[in-house]
């Protein structure tokens, strides 16, 4: 074992368990392994020809010994996508807790004179990224409370918990307005209860034929300006309505047609600058609660000296996790990313977190073999990482306490209850795998990955590790979930012939309306709200 492991003062587990992923590494691409069959089989599946000229990774462990039982490329630096979440979650886990909140408070600048503020009032975000409306409300309700009923001053928004920088490194511009790429700041609020942050609710209803179409945001606080409108068409004539935010403001662009006596369509659209909206939000509830502010919205500096009136608590980070990992949300992702460097750091920022995350994986001696991490939520193209560091980091969590939270925020295959199923709500059902599976899946426009644990019938656990890059054309993803079945059918199964179906790829538009839950991808369908299943839609 290499002696500069324990120059280093790693823990003699951890430094254990960095010589066998450098073992694993370094070893032919199909090692002899424990089962004979399983390579065969596995050798089987990776021959199919949807992945002709891709790059294919696969690791897979005892997960009780760290046994290498097959390995394919596990050195090989692949895209991520949001399995990258399964590195931001564990090590915001293990160094912030699994009972961290983030807090938001309401602050005073200048002096309380009766119920009149002589001052500002400050919305000092806590970087929460579950932070609703509603709690907004409940907020103006704590301040109404106190006695105040005017403010001569302003709503300061408050986001400089973290940096100014909205989106990720390699993040693309086009994704911009989808509600899978938000913009984060530490004030920020969530527009329904899966914590779609950032995020308007547009909903466009039909009127009479050859009237104009209503539309409605939802808060209706949101600082957006309408350009052009939506007609409405004859009954049965379709729809073409399109909504579409103009890039780098808060402009929506309307146009095209929605049938009368269509059902209304709603559209999910992020919002330039965070802390401000939220702001604008909380100055609507001040005044629903009876408390006039003067001199409305205004950007805070984080340097005015202040007194807390009132406060919210986020619930613990054992429970944000779940909405991260079960439907892949990118928001919380990097909120915990900048929340580790601003915590352990000392600087909300992404380098910084993500500096504190290679040192949580160095520390448990995952540091080696190398890699590339820019961002915590993977959707950025930037982000390299490996089949072994994957695996490795799934057996080094199991030890973790609280690796019970953590195992079961992650999708669970076939479970149609998406706060259980999560991304993998529709796959793999009627096989081993379902309700067996525990995974983190990942994907984006050549780009499919799956990473978790499957337990055989006789009880013994498996980790593993399928990381795909670099294919076109017809999605292999059913070579990764047969992986994943086989994995839980036991020593004698047979591999299942993965299907041949294509997976049509979505096309990502403003145009089409969201739909709620869409089992067909385990994903929230409509304006950018794809979290995963992102073949030719986004990076997720």
């Amino acid at each position: 074992m290499p002696a500069r492991l324990y120059r280093r003062g790693l823990p003699l587990a951890a430094a254990a368990l960095a010589a066998s992923l450098l073992a694993g590494s370094a070893q032919a691409d199909n090692p002899a392994p424990a089962d004979a069959t399983l390579t065969a089989d596995l050798d089987a599946l990776l021959a199919d020809a949807r992945l002709a000229n891709a790059q294919a990774g696969v690791q897979v462990l005892d997960a009780a010994t760290g046994q290498v039982l097959y390995s394919r490329q596990p050195g090989a630096l692949l895209t991520p996508a949001s399995t990258m979440k399964t590195v931001t979650s564990t090590a915001a886990l293990d160094l912030l807790g699994a009972d961290y909140r983030f807090t938001t408070e309401v602050r005073t600048t200048g002096t309380v004179y009766g119920n009149k503020l002589a001052g500002d009032l400050v919305l000092k975000g806590g970087g929460d990224p579950s932070l609703l409306v509603q709690d907004l409300d409940d907020l103006a309700a704590k301040v109404a409370a106190s006695g105040i009923t005017t403010v001569t001053g302003r709503i300061l928004a408050d986001g400089t918990r973290y940096d100014s920088t909205p989106l990720g490194p390699g993040w693309t511009w086009d994704d911009e307005p989808y509600s899978y790429s938000p913009q984060i700041s530490g004030l920020t609020i969530a527009n329904d209860a899966e914590y779609t942050m950032d995020t308007v609710q547009v909903t466009v209803t039909p009127g009479a034929a050859g009237e104009k179409a209503k539309v409605a945001l939802v808060p209706a606080e949101a600082p957006m300006k309408f350009t052009g409108s939506i007609t409405t068409g004859a009954a049965g004539s379709g729809a073409s309505a399109g909504v579409d935010r103009r890039r780098g403001a808060n402009e929506l662009l309307l146009s095209g047609s929605i049938a009368a006596g269509a059902a209304p369509a709603t559209y999910w659209v992020t919002v330039e600058d965070p802390a401000t909206y939220a702001a604008k939000v909380f100055a609507g509830a001040l005044a629903r609660h009876g408390v006039t502010v003067q001199r409305g919205v205004a950007s805070a500096t984080g340097s005015e000296t202040s007194t807390a009136i009132a406060s919210h608590q986020s619930k613990t980070l054992a429970e944000l996790i779940v909405p991260m990992l079960k439907i892949s949300n990118n928001g919380i992702a990097e909120h915990l990313t900048k929340e580790i460097g601003k915590v352990k750091g000392g600087k909300g920022d992404w380098a910084t977190g993500v500096a504190q995350v290679k040192g949580f994986l160095k520390a448990n001696g995952l540091e080696t073999p190398g890699g590339r991490q820019v961002d915590g939520s993977g959707l950025s193209r930037y982000d390299l990482i490996n089949p072994a560091k994957m695996a490795g980091l799934l057996k080094v969590a199991q030890d973790k306490p609280w690796f019970d939270a953590w195992y079961n925020a992650l999708p669970v295959a076939g479970n149609p209850d998406r706060m259980v199923g999560g991304t993998l709500a529709a796959r793999m059902r009627g096989t081993k795998a379902e309700n067996n599976v525990h995974a983190k899946s990942g994907s984006m426009s050549g780009v499919d990955n799956l990473m978790g644990y499957a337990t055989a019938p006789d009880g013994h656990k498996l980790i593993f590790s399928v990381m795909l890059s670099n294919f076109a054309g017809t999605s292999p993803r059913p070579v990764i979930d047969a992986i994943a079945v086989r994995l839980a059918s036991g020593p004698a199964a047979t591999p299942s012939a993965p299907a041949a179906t294509p997976v049509t790829p979505k096309l990502k538009s403003l145009n089409a309306p969201a739909r709620g839950g869409d089992e067909a991808t385990g994903a929230k369908s409509g304006t950018g709200t794809r979290w995963e299943d992102c073949e030719s839609v986004g990076r997720c």
